[in-house]
């Protein structure tokens, strides 16, 4: 018999999600893929299933092992869940954490002129213009 989970309990239940409140909020929002389709929280999910979760500025993919409805402890997930995230995915992860001091405090409002010249510059951007 091949058994069937809602998406939002089993990203709770393998600890992907603190609540399922979180999880079925990030369903909603649009951050929980499968075949890259956003699915609804009541989408339900089967072994063998590919689901893509936003995190950060990346999208971590994790292949459905078994399909799990209660919190399991942390030492039990490795048997229901596989992380298959693509090596370059987490690469931009480590790149964009470097870059931390990179980002403008909030309410300083948009760079000037050099301060963009000095971040393209940094970058190495050539602009079209």
């Amino acid at each position: 018999m091949d058994q069937k989970v809602r998406i939002d309990k089993w990203l709770w239940a393998v600890r992907i999600y603190k609540t399922r409140s979180k999880a079925s909020e990030a369903c909603s929002k649009g951050h929980v893929l499968i075949g890259n389709i956003p699915v609804k929280p009541s989408k339900e999910i089967r072994k063998g299933d590919i689901v893509r979760v936003k995190h950060a500025a990346i999208y971590k993919s994790y292949k459905v092992i078994e399909p799990v409805y209660k919190r399991l402890s942390a030492s039990l997930i490795t048997e229901f869940v596989e992380d298959i995230t693509p090596p370059d995915e987490l690469e931009k992860l480590e790149l964009q954490k470097k870059m931390k001091w990179f980002s403008r405090k909030p309410g300083l409002g948009r760079p000037t002129k050099k301060e963009r010249r000095d971040m393209d510059d940094f970058l190495n951007y050539q602009s079209d213009d």
